[in-house]
């Protein structure tokens, strides 16, 4: 049997800002594109600060991964993009805030700058769904 690719983005998650959707997932294998930190009913980043952003990515991630049966426990590797370093403290003191002692492999990059304008930090994921 082979398994085809289902692709989706869920409601009460920002919509694309290019021709894609947010989720991939092939048989247990899940995959989120980059997410900045906007709010789905204006569209609009959350804040001005990587914090709010950080927040509403992971509130967002939340989200999507629920309607592919799947958790933040269930996350094995997360990317994350950030426009200037000096707001990795910040960034980090959200994300342990949210993943409590969930410790997915990670990796962080410095990025000259955003497809969402205004954006501080993008974050893109790879999960499993629970079965």
């Amino acid at each position: 049997m082979t398994n085809h690719v289902q692709t989706s983005t869920p409601p009460n998650t920002m919509a694309p800002i290019g021709p894609y959707s947010h989720i991939a997932k092939v048989g247990q294998f899940i995959t989120i594109g980059g997410t900045a930190g906007v709010d789905p009913a204006t569209g609009r980043l959350v804040g001005p600060d990587v914090a709010a952003q950080t927040r509403q990515i992971l509130e967002a991630f939340e989200i999507m991964l629920a309607s592919v049966n799947s958790d933040l426990a269930h996350v094995m590797h997360i990317n994350i993009f950030l426009v200037d370093m000096n707001d990795f403290a910040a960034m980090n003191a959200v994300y342990a805030e949210k993943l409590g002692n969930l410790r997915p492999a990670r990796t962080t990059i410095a990025v000259n700058e955003l497809p969402k304008q205004g954006a501080l930090v993008t974050m893109n994921l790879t999960a499993v769904s629970i079965e």
